[in-house]
């Protein structure tokens, strides 16, 4: 079957995009599509799937230090003090992607967060996750880049005055954090094989 899980180099059954680098295996053995919660630590994964928009998520993975590192850890409150001197070291670092739009968002998105309730961004974000039975999709063919969650989620988001976070960024963030398991049927991440 075309675009199904493959075997990887220990003869596990993965996700084909998750045995193209050694980054990559890591990442989808150990933290995509698993749950995650806490505001900075889905905020941190809002500011990545942001800047991944247009690249590749290899990119961003091999930057992720530098991003946290540039980003002081992407703690809301630290990032929501950033100066205009911050975005513009930001935008001189080599660590992480200089775009100015995606970097003036990222601190706007923490300002905006500063001013939610503590665990305010996490149930919004968890509110969208769709219902955890759906059938476990046996191809790559059958993982959807956009979904009615990820709208609605984008729309809610947008709604509470966060930027670049369109419906299909908001369904990766979903994927990556856990909201929906997109790890094909046979994929050694969904049978907890692993």
């Amino acid at each position: 079957m075309s675009g199904g899980a493959v075997p990887g180099p220990d003869g596990r059954l993965r996700c084909p995009w998750g045995l193209s680098t050694e980054d990559y295996v890591t990442y989808h053995d150990t933290e995509w599509g698993r749950p995650l919660h806490g505001d900075d630590a889905l905020y941190e994964r809002l500011c990545l799937e942001a800047f991944q928009s247009g690249l590749s998520w290899l990119t961003i993975l091999r930057r992720r230090e530098g991003f946290r590192s540039a980003f002081d850890g992407f703690r809301i409150a630290s990032v929501a003090a950033f100066t205009d001197a911050d975005a513009e070291r930001l935008l001189a670092d080599e660590g992480i992607i200089r775009n100015r739009a995606k970097i003036e968002a990222t601190l706007a998105n923490a300002r905006v967060l500063a001013e939610w309730a503590e665990g305010e961004l996490d149930e919004l974000i968890w509110s969208y996750a769709p219902d955890p039975g759906r059938p476990a999709p046996l191809t790559t063919a059958d993982v959807p880049a956009v979904t009615p969650e990820s709208t609605a989620l984008s729309k809610a988001l947008k709604k509470r005055g966060l930027r670049f976070i369109g419906p299909t960024t908001a369904y990766a963030l979903m994927q990556a954090c856990g909201l929906v398991d997109d790890h094909l049927k046979d994929c050694v991440a969904r049978t907890g094989s692993n």
